[in-house]
């Protein structure tokens, strides 16, 4: 099946027309066009996304099934509940959101995603996300302690649709509480999930499971038309979350 190529300003193909489970790189839709804000949000509108190493042309996947983190499903293990208890306590710690986008995403770009040897996120990507932070549709969650940035998550934001692209840690669960972090902020404002694009053992530990990709491009027109949210973090998100273990049964 011959891959379509596109120039810039070119409609994306519909998503359901990416290579299957029998072809060379399943899920992958078409190459070329361009990165600027208006073709990455008609992608992400449409349930596409970018991903391409360096030498390689833009490449724009869009996966089957696609793995999906329900925020009323996020899974609250205890250590990282216990984490959560001492970070919320400690005053030297908190939750800053598009604080310093342009760190977080370069920190991303030197974690490489699990499994994988080299990064995905190219400075023509980071160019393009910046860009697309500028103009409101990408944020970076970010964890701080003692005044220097731990760890944190960069997504795009479309309405109320939230779609995970990456993150990184320098101190040990920095990462988790930013995700934590952006989970609360989802159940505080209504988002009922979070694309994380493709399946990984880490993500599925943390309550994220694959639905079809049918599925998750019928739920986007709703959730990107929807009026979105302040992107603030506020302390009283954390009451999102059960961070008191459960009352025993009686």
């Amino acid at each position: 099946m011959r891959l379509p190529w596109l120039e810039p300003g070119d409609p994306f193909p519909p998503a359901e027309r990416a290579w299957g489970a029998r072809q060379p790189a399943p899920g992958l839709l078409a190459a070329g066009g361009a990165l600027d804000v208006d073709t990455l949000e008609r992608a992400y509108r449409g349930g596409i996304f970018p991903w391409f190493s360096a030498g390689q042309p833009i490449l724009w996947w869009s996966t089957d099934p696609r793995m999906v983190l329900y925020c009323a499903e996020f899974r609250l293990h205890r250590s990282l509940r216990r984490t959560l208890q001492r970070f919320v306590a400690d005053p030297r710690c908190e939750i800053r959101i598009d604080a310093d986008f342009g760190a977080v995403i370069r920190a991303c770009a030197g974690a490489p995603r699990e499994g994988q040897d080299g990064t995905w996120i190219v400075p023509a990507m980071v160019q393009a996300y910046e860009a697309l932070h500028a103009a409101g549709l990408a944020h970076s969650v970010e964890t701080w302690i003692d005044g220097e940035l731990a760890g944190g998550l960069y997504c795009v934001a479309i309405g109320q649709a939230v779609y995970g692209e990456s993150m990184f840690t320098r101190v040990p669960d920095a990462s988790k509480i930013a995700l934590a972090a952006l989970v609360a902020f989802c159940r505080s404002h209504g988002i009922a999930c979070i694309d994380c694009q493709q399946n990984t053992r880490h993500l599925g530990s943390l309550g994220a499971r694959e639905i079809p990709r049918e599925q998750f491009v019928a739920e986007l027109p709703p959730r990107t038309a929807a009026t979105a949210p302040a992107w603030k973090f506020q302390p009283v998100y954390w009451r999102a979350l059960p961070l008191s273990p459960p009352e025993p049964a009686a």
